[in-house]
């Protein structure tokens, strides 16, 4: 029998770190104590483990040498002035804020590049990257071999839970207004979210280019060991609560197989490939699901070397929590 390990979960109270408590019940990870961590306002909150509600704590005040792991679920802040403490105490730090270089913390995905954690010193702190360059990478590293891509173009359509539960309350209260008839006035999103699409995701820099967009060429490049691949991005918000979606486009340096990348996708880990003439949706497949839905793989119009195709995944389970904790399972033998 696996050693239990005592664990924090920072953010506890969030969307994401409900779900990472979640899934770790799911899937019976060896958990001995569990600490659920939140800011001074949310400290007190409770979550639900194994049948109790669990009291949130204010992170400011808990001591970590009492854990051996930790999931920092909260904001780049929240990593910067905790994550240092952690590891200090002899804890390792799943980060999913993106807060630290690829230096200090390498960004992995199990089903990409899980060799990155051989030989990590303990304790350690690796990066679960963002939901998207989560779901390009599952589906695009079964692929690389086979396709040679010489250029990766991408639109994400991203859900607004990405950006936590004040967002989804923001698009059902301007769904609701809107479907009454009564004025709408932004708050969260500045401007009208329900059907609506948002050209632009967060911040962006002096060149125009979204923070998300960045981060996700900087992830994406690192999780396929391709620091010169070629890639466009373009982020858009969508009206939808849950599940992210992303049309793909690669040209390639020859002729696309087809029946190649069908073989390849249907063969891969963390993909469910949906046949030809059907094609994925996040509401009918994606939410509550531990896959990456792919479809609509198809060929260029006039380009031979060209593949399109389609993704939807559950942006918070299989993006997120999902992730991190695989990572966790992969780490345990060096942390009990």
């Amino acid at each position: 029998m696996t050693q239990s390990i005592d664990i924090a979960v920072i953010g506890a109270t969030g969307t994401v770190g409900e779900t990472l408590v979640q899934i770790l019940e799911e899937r019976d990870f060896p958990v001995g104590t569990l600490y659920l961590l939140a800011s001074n306002e949310s400290a007190g909150s409770a979550v639900s483990f194994r049948g109790k509600n669990l009291r949130s704590r204010d992170v400011d005040d808990f001591d970590f040498a009492k854990v051996r792991l930790a999931f920092f679920a909260a904001g780049p802040a929240v990593t910067l002035s905790f994550a240092p403490r952690a590891t200090a105490a002899g804890c390792t730090v799943i980060d999913l804020s993106g807060a630290l270089p690829a230096g200090q913390a390498p960004a992995v995905v199990p089903e990409a590049n899980p060799q990155v954690l051989d030989g990590l010193p303990t304790p350690s702190v690796i990066h679960s990257p963002s939901a998207a360059a989560v779901a390009l990478a599952v589906t695009l590293a079964p692929l690389k071999g086979l396709l040679a891509p010489l250029h990766v173009s991408v639109t994400a359509c991203l859900a607004v839970s990405a950006q936590g539960r004040e967002a989804v309350s923001e698009l059902a209260r301007q769904t609701a207004e809107l479907l009454n008839a009564r004025p709408l006035e932004p708050r969260f999103f500045d401007r009208q979210m329900a059907f609506n699409l948002l050209a632009q995701v967060g911040a962006s820099d002096e060149q125009g280019h979204g923070l998300l967009e960045r981060r996700l060429v900087r992830e994406l490049r690192e999780l396929l060991g391709m620091p010169l691949l070629s890639i466009s991005v373009t982020c858009v918000q969508v009206p939808v609560f849950f599940g992210d979606s992303y049309t793909v486009t690669l040209n390639t340096a020859e002729a696309v197989d087809i029946a190649a990348v069908n073989a390849a996708l249907e063969a891969a880990e963390g993909i469910e490939l949906v046949e030809a003439g059907d094609y994925p949706t996040p509401v009918g497949d994606a939410v509550g699901q531990d896959v990456v839905y792919v479809g609509r793989v198809r060929g260029g119009i006039d380009e031979a070397r060209q593949l399109n195709l389609w993704l939807t995944t559950d942006n918070v389970r299989k993006g997120a929590g999902l992730n991190a904790i695989q990572l966790a399972e992969l780490l345990i033998k060096d942390l009990v």
